[in-house]
């Protein structure tokens, strides 16, 4: 009997299979994000050597496959871009998560299409992670704006079944210390608990300030994960 693997466990394939499917390319047994909205791929947490070669196949030779917090190993000839280590944490119940460190609670707007291209200027000066000109599509993404420029935002991104990711907080270096991060991570995940679902990041060890803040706002570390990258032969 096959073993039931737990959505967090592999939340990118669960995401590709599910809610994000329609963002989805599939070859076989390997799936990953549609261009310029991701590049994290997946295959089987015990992938069977005809898995890595559908992802081949379906990223191309050269080509970057970012295997997210994935713990399969590819064969021999993959060669290894980068390797970071971190860890997953979760939003323990189904209560509101409180920011209690914001010195103000500014007013927060949706973003959309229209926005990415200040999205994508805030990214390249903050570098929360990968975010790319279709990213805004995985979720709600929410910003903060001073004097009609965005200065902070977070939103959604990987959508496993019963679960959404918190993503993309970041503040321009002018405008932090007041408190927006916290501001936007308890809008985000207020909106996905109101949908009944439960609220998760990732988030790099070395980012040590991040992790204090999402403990004072009540997440929990629910494993640690290294994110790897490899380049396709």
């Amino acid at each position: 009997m096959k073993q039931r693997v737990d959505p967090l466990d592999d939340p990118v394939g669960t995401s590709l299979s599910g809610h994000h499917a329609h963002l989805a390319r599939r070859v076989g047994r390997a799936v990953t994000y549609l261009p310029d909205v991701a590049t994290f791929c997946a295959v089987t947490n015990d992938p069977e050597p005809e898995a890595w070669s559908d992802l081949a196949r379906l990223l191309g030779p050269g080509e970057f496959a970012d295997m997210f917090s994935s713990s399969a190993t590819p064969p021999p000839g993959w060669e290894q871009v980068f390797t970071l280590e971190g860890r997953q944490m979760i939003w323990p119940g189904d209560s509101r998560p409180e920011h209690p460190h914001a010195r103000s609670t500014p007013g927060v707007v949706e973003l959309g299409a229209a926005d990415v291209p200040e999205m994508l200027d805030l990214v390249a000066r903050t570098r929360p992670g990968p975010f790319w000109p279709r990213t805004h599509e995985l979720g709600t993404y929410l910003g903060i704006r001073h004097n009609g420029t965005l200065v902070a935002m977070a939103g959604e991104r990987l959508r496993p079944p019963g679960w959404t990711e918190v993503s993309a907080v970041c503040t321009a270096p002018e405008a932090r210390g007041q408190g927006h991060a916290a501001h936007l991570i308890t809008a985000v995940a207020t909106r996905i608990l109101a949908r009944n679902e439960r609220p998760f990041l990732h988030v790099a060890e070395a980012n040590t300030g991040g992790i204090a803040l999402y403990e004072r706002l009540g997440f929990k570390t629910r494993t640690h994960v290294t994110f790897r990258g490899y380049r396709v032969p």
